[in-house]
C-alpha cells in the first residue's frame, strides 16, 4: 500500500535533525517544535527577571521581582482600581479604533482601486501621516475640551491614515489578470469591487487592522495624559510619579496580555473566515 502525502512528510520531519528543522526557510516547522519555542519566549524572560531579581542585589524601586509585581496585582485587583483603568482603556481603544476601521477600510479600497482616488488623497494622507498624533493634543483640548472626545479622537487620527495606506497598498497588488477575468464574465464596476476585489484582500485587510491596533494600544497610553481619572495610561503614569514600580510592571503587563489577547483574536478571525485564502509558503 502506498504511503499517504502527510505521513511521507511526517517520517520526514522525524528525520531531519532539530538544527535542521529550525532553519527552514518559510516552511511549517513540527507542532511540538513550534509549541515548545512558543513556551521558551515566555517562560524564559520570565525566568530572566526572576534570576536577576533574586541574585542581583538591585533595589526594587528599579526592578521589582516577579513575586512582588504578583503582590500588586492582586493589591490593585482586590480595591477593584485595576479593573476600573483596564474597562476604561478598553473602551477609548475600542471606541477609537473602531471608527478609524469602520472609515479608513472603504476609503482605502477606493484608494487602491481607482487610481482617480488615489492621486486625489494619497498626498494629503501621506503628510498627516507623518505628523504624530499627540502633537495635536493641544489642538484636541481646545477644540474638545478634556473630557472622552479628546482621546478617542486621538486615537482615531493615529490608526485612521496608517490603516487607509495599508489598505490601499494591499488593494493595489491585486492581479490586474483577476480584474479582467471578471470584466470577460460580464461583470460590472461594483461585481469587481464588492465580489472580486474585497474579498480577495480580506486577508490584507485584517492583518493590516491586526497591526494598527498594536498603535491604538500605544495612543491610549498619551491619551490618558488629558486628564483622565481612570486609565490603565494614567495608572502607570501616577505610579510613577510616585516610585510604585511595581505597579508600572502591572500596568504594562495587563496591557501587553491584552493586547497579545487581541492579537491571536485576529489571527483566529482570519482562519476561520479567510480559511480559502490560507497556504503553506
Amino acid at each position: 500500500m502506498s504511503q499517504s502525502p502527510k505521513s511521507h512528510e511526517s517520517s520526514t520531519e522525524s528525520k531531519m535533525l532539530p538544527s535542521t528543522v529550525f532553519w527552514r526557510i518559510g516552511e511549517d516547522i513540527p507542532k511540538p517544535l513550534n509549541a515548545a519555542l512558543i513556551a521558551t519566549s515566555i517562560a524564559l524572560p520570565l525566568l530572566l527577571w526572576w534570576l536577576v531579581t533574586m541574585f542581583g542585589n538591585i533595589d526594587p524601586k528599579f526592578l521589582p521581582s516577579p513575586a512582588q509585581v504578583m503582590a500588586a496585582f492582586g493589591r490593585l485587583w482586590s480595591t477593584r482600581e485595576l479593573l476600573k483603568d483596564t474597562v476604561a482603556s478598553l473602551w477609548r481603544v475600542g471606541v477609537g479604533f473602531l471608527l478609524a476601521a469602520i472609515f479608513s477600510i472603504p476609503v482605502g479600497v477606493l484608494m487602491g482601486s481607482f487610481p482617480s482616488i488615489r492621486a486625489l488623497l494619497e498626498p494629503l494622507f501621506g503628510l498627516m501621516r507623518y505628523m504624530p498624533a499627540p502633537a495635536f493634543i493641544p489642538l484636541f483640548i481646545l477644540y474638545l475640551g478634556i473630557g472622552e472626545a479628546p482621546k478617542i479622537t486621538l486615537i482615531f487620527i493615529g490608526v485612521f491614515f496608517f490603516n487607509s495606506l495599508m489598505v490601499m497598498d494591499t488593494v493595489k497588488f491585486v492581479p490586474k489578470e483577476l480584474i479582467e477575468a471578471t470584466y470577460t464574465l460580464g461583470g460590472n464596476r461594483w461585481q469587481t469591487l464588492f465580489q472580486v476585489i474585497f474579498p480577495h484582500v480580506l486577508p490584507g485587510i485584517m492583518d493590516a487592522c491586526r497591526i494598527n491596533l498594536a498603535a491604538a494600544w500605544q495612543l491610549v497610553i498619551v491619551s490618558e495624559l488629558i486628564a483622565a481619572t481612570e486609565g490603565l495610561g494614567r495608572r502607570i503614569s501616577v505610579a510613577g510619579r510616585f516610585l510604585k514600580t511595581d505597579e508600572i510592571f502591572v500596568g504594562l503587563i495587563v496591557i501587553g496580555v491584552i493586547g497579545l489577547s487581541f492579537d491571536l483574536l485576529f489571527q483566529y478571525l482570519m482562519r476561520v473566515s479567510c480559511n480559502w485564502a490560507s497556504q503553506k509558503r
